[in-house]
């Protein structure tokens, strides 16, 4: 986290991402990472408010969820499960299954929660019906509390038991 107070630490701020950028050291493909700075004005003391920047990171995300109906009715299911790939944990997540399938999500990760939501069309009919659409991530807590990002959403829905097998491939900052 960076805390920099006034304007004197705008160009501290400037001459600092100036300095990582023009020598090449940053920290991996993915990642920036920034120190902490603190300015102060002439007489020493703070020159106004301050400002806060966290540090960001980006990963590539491919996830697989298997989900299992725990309530609702109608075509509002509740469904939670395990997940696997690059964030694993668990997911909960509340679908809306008609001509569209809508869904509002929480995974459950090391360190912290990512929420968000998706749209996706299903294909087909039968037991098995599949789907393909978009998912975004919104926010989230701890480590994710700035999570952002946006995915392919695929997977099938079982008519049967009503559960729910998801993939995700895309990208997530926070």
């Amino acid at each position: 986290m960076v805390r920099l107070k006034g304007l004197a630490s705008v160009g501290v701020v400037f001459l600092a991402l100036a300095a990582v950028l023009t020598s090449g050291a940053l920290a991996g493909p993915s990642t920036v990472s920034t120190g902490t700075f603190s300015a102060r004005g002439a007489s020493g003391t703070s020159t106004g408010s301050s400002l806060t920047a966290h540090s960001a990171s980006t990963l590539n995300i491919t996830d697989t969820a298997k989900l299992h109906d725990t309530g609702g009715s109608g075509s509002l299911l509740h469904e939670s499960g395990s997940a696997s790939g690059t964030l694993p944990g668990s997911m909960k997540a509340e679908c809306n299954i008609g001509a569209e399938l809508m869904t509002n999500f929480t995974i459950y990760a090391a360190g912290g929660t990512i929420k968000g939501h998706g749209t996706a069309t299903p294909h087909g009919s039968g037991t098995y019906e599949s789907f393909a659409g978009t998912l975004v991530a919104t926010g989230g807590t701890g480590r994710y509390a700035h999570a952002h990002g946006r995915a392919g959403l695929y997977g099938t829905f079982d008519r049967r038991n009503y559960a729910l097998t998801v993939q995700t491939t895309g990208k997530l900052s926070y």
